[in-house]
């Protein structure tokens, strides 16, 4: 996920927080002596931590194929006395920590890694190789940051283990597999996590991006878009080239399509609500003497409100359909592969963790964005664990460039990296210890004594 660059805004918004959580918001401690036993807790587990990352970093795999990454974690959880369950949702796993009665607070980190050659030029880059669903074999690259995420997860294990006189309830460590094709979420769900285990309270997950090293962004509300993937084939009639009155072109059907579905964007959508719809493939034909008989295309769409994204669904559909009428054409198949709602941050709870981690680490590292802003147009499937607002959930996002890393790109004229970059390398002794610190003290917060 994108980070934007950090502004500090003002927390006054913590302050008028409804207080909704209960007596652990009263008596969560001091944020500052908690975040220095965190520290701690994480320099003791540095270098456990970093080799953890270094072999994930060196062994990606893809969506639902996490099979060797979900037995490293796992094997690391049940050295420390977790009670650990794996092949839920086909590859994920789930670690239970009991500690008493009190809230049951679900901690979230992905597995999978994407179908792309890594060129970080680091020591322990990736040269593994995957076939994939339709057998094709590939480079996977950990280019979007699961593997750091991964070691923050089983850092703040370790932490909350640590720290158990100060916390009570019971924690769910969610190893999701799939989030890349924002599926593996639904698996899980699908697979009974929250009936054959405790279900959460409340749910925290976080995303290291490009912003500084160190730093927190939280939104308010809509926080990542809606994401659908789509599939269109148009059915036409094949023929020669030179002959294209015996032929149905898919084709030209196909072009049409890319042209006239943006006027679901600008003719259609509200201009003042978000909206994306992207033709990301366009596949037909195997010679240029040749009319195929069809064309197929793969689409993106991305949203923030729910009536956006129904209606961009059935816009899609509808010049699709449109399309192949005015050609005389069968109608398209018209599929909907995946997709997954908005990541909607609850408000109040948003703003106690940004009051808090700000106390605990310092306003200048801490960003709370209203309600009123928007969110990113990145998308997650997070937003499954919610229920729709009924797991109180809060995402966080955490800035990995260190200021080394940004003074060498801006020497090179260049941008830094962001995710899904070949280039994408966060630091990972920040990114690992930031996410540590803010899932440990955000469980604190909700699970106090």
């Amino acid at each position: 996920m994108f980070i934007r660059p950090l502004r500090v805004l003002a927390l006054a918004l913590a302050a008028t927080a409804s207080p909704l959580l209960g007596h652990a918001a009263q008596a969560q401690g001091d944020p500052a002596a908690l975040r220095a036993l965190v520290d701690a807790q994480v320099a003791r587990d540095w270098p456990d931590l970093d080799a953890l990352y270094r072999d994930i970093h060196s062994h990606p795999e893809t969506a639902f194929r996490e099979t060797r990454t979900a037995d490293v974690l796992a094997a690391r959880l049940k050295a420390m006395g977790v009670d650990v369950t794996q092949g839920v949702g086909k590859t994920g796993l789930v670690g239970v920590i009991r500690n008493g009665a009190g809230p049951v607070v679900l901690l979230r980190t992905e597995l999978d890694a994407l179908p792309m050659e890594e060129k970080t030029g680091l020591p322990f880059a990736s040269r593994v190789q995957q076939a994939d669903a339709e057998g094709k074999t590939t480079f996977v690259d950990h280019a979007c940051g699961h593997d750091i995420h991964m070691a923050w997860w089983i850092g703040t294990a370790r932490a909350l283990l640590a720290m158990k006189a100060r916390w009570h309830g019971t924690v769910i460590l969610v190893g999701q597999p799939a989030e890349e094709v924002v599926s593996g979420a639904k698996a899980m769900l699908d697979d009974g996590l929250y009936t054959r285990f405790p279900r959460p309270d409340f749910a925290f997950g976080a995303h290291v991006g490009s912003a500084s090293a160190g730093t927190i962004s939280i939104k308010q509300g809509f926080t990542t878009s809606a994401s659908d993937a789509v599939r269109i084939t148009f059915h036409g009639v094949g023929a020669h080239g030179s002959m294209p009155d015996k032929s149905i072109d898919p084709v030209v059907m196909g072009a049409r399509f890319v042209e006239d579905v943006q006027t679901v964007i600008s003719r259609q959508k509200d201009p003042m609500k978000f909206g994306v719809v992207t033709v990301g493939s366009f596949h037909a034909g195997t010679a240029a003497n040749i009319i195929p008989d069809t064309a197929q295309l793969g689409l993106t769409l991305r949203s923030y409100d729910p009536a956006v994204r129904e209606g961009l669904l059935k816009g899609v559909k509808t010049t699709a359909d449109a399309v192949a009428m005015m050609s005389g054409a069968p109608a398209p198949d018209v599929v909907h592969l995946h997709g997954t709602g908005s990541v909607v941050n609850e408000p109040a709870l948003a703003a106690q963790s940004a009051a808090m981690l700000a106390t605990a680490l310092g306003k200048d590292r801490v960003e709370l964005i209203p309600a009123s802003e928007p969110g990113w147009t990145a998308s997650e499937d997070f937003s499954e664990f919610a229920q729709g607002g009924k797991v109180r959930a809060v995402y966080f996002s955490i800035g990995g460039t260190s200021p080394a890393m940004a003074a060498q790109y801006k020497a090179q004229g260049q941008p830094v990296p962001v995710n899904h970059s070949p280039f994408f390398a966060p630091d990972a002794a920040s990114s690992i210890k930031t996410g540590v610190e803010t899932l440990t003290l955000a469980t604190l917060m909700v699970a106090g004594p």
